[in-house]
């Protein structure tokens, strides 16, 4: 199977590496960055357009940019890791309905084109008889979507909430065990690069917010948009408030909830039980889903990093190889 990856940050080079270090029966034929791209139909050295990137910061050749592996390159599967821009999804999204209507499979980490374009793109994809995948968009490693989509099959999914952000449930930890206050918290994840150096999206909800619309977007059918979610951050908190939770046995994390029965859709710091399963320390994300059949499912991991995100893309990859590729 062949694959061309666009966007070559820590993802896509996280991809291309397990790619090249795995057998997996995938051939990667073009990769693009913001600034080069590379095309070989009979396949790219990888370990040498990574040596390249690190050492200038470039993958390819400047005069070959991402349109032009989008259009040209010989792939059976686009894998778009560019980043997110979730005001117009764009230029991701434009690169994801080209290669659907090539009659391409994509695979994308990018939440901004299936939280905006959604059914759009899965009705595209249904029309030219391609499948697009995007389990990395949703927690990272945690195989959220194929548990529901695969292992779920079947079941009426009730209800699903968790912790979405890794960024937020370190800067809650950090200030429930050692007293810090919300910015000395969020300095320290700065520093371990836990946390952006404008990290808006992350403390405020939004990111968060964004995964939830995928994912009720994706489980029940629905057309939500980020406008629809009922957010709140936890740049508000103080010290004083989780030190009082932790006198009651309870402690304080971002909740993101989806109760399509009660019209929920929403992201708010929650006090819950130390003991709740979905209390888990540092960068981890925790999902508990509500099935009928399978009642309470807790899925625990990591929800962001260059090899953990590329887990997921690996993971789709190998689903349409599998599924799609073989027997074409």
């Amino acid at each position: 199977m062949k694959v061309a990856i666009i966007g070559f940050g820590s993802v896509g080079q996280g991809v291309a590496e397990s790619i090249q270090n795995k057998d997996l029966g995938i051939m990667i034929t073009g990769i693009a960055d913001s600034k080069s791209g590379v095309i070989a139909g009979s396949g790219i050295p990888v370990g040498e357009v990574l040596a390249k990137k690190q050492s200038q910061g470039v993958c390819g050749d400047t005069d070959v940019s991402a349109w032009d592996v989008v259009k040209s390159a010989d792939y059976d599967v686009l894998v778009e890791c560019t980043p997110t821009d979730i005001t117009t999804g764009k230029p991701a999204l434009e690169y994801i309905r080209y290669a659907i209507n090539r009659g391409r499979h994509v695979v994308t980490s990018n939440k901004g084109p299936v939280a905006l374009a959604y059914k759009t793109l899965i009705t595209e994809a249904g029309e030219q008889g391609v499948c697009l995948r995007y389990e990395a968009t949703v927690c990272g490693a945690i195989p959220i979507i194929h548990t529901i989509q695969e292992g779920l099959a079947g079941n009426d999914i009730l209800k699903i909430y968790g912790i979405f952000n890794g960024t937020c449930n370190y800067i809650l930890t950090r200030m429930a065990e050692d007293g810090l206050t919300y910015e000395q918290a969020l300095l320290e994840a700065r520093e371990l690069g836990y946390a952006e150096a404008d990290p808006t999206y992350d403390v405020k909800g939004i990111d968060a917010a964004i995964k939830l619309v995928i994912l009720a977007n994706t489980v029940w059918g629905l057309d939500k948009s980020i406008d629809d979610v009922e957010i709140t951050g936890i740049d508000n908190l103080t010290p004083e408030a989780l030190q009082l939770a932790e006198k009651h046995g309870r402690t304080i994390r971002l909740i993101g909830e989806i109760d399509p029965a009660k019209g929920t859709l929403r992201v708010s710091p929650r006090i819950i039980p130390q003991e709740h399963p979905l209390v888990v320390d540092g960068t981890l994300n925790a999902v508990l889903l509500e099935a009928d059949m399978a009642d309470g499912i807790t899925m625990i991991g990591r929800g962001a990093g260059s090899i953990e995100t590329a887990s997921a893309i690996i993971g789709d990859l190998i689903f349409i190889r599998d599924r799609y590729v073989k027997a074409a």
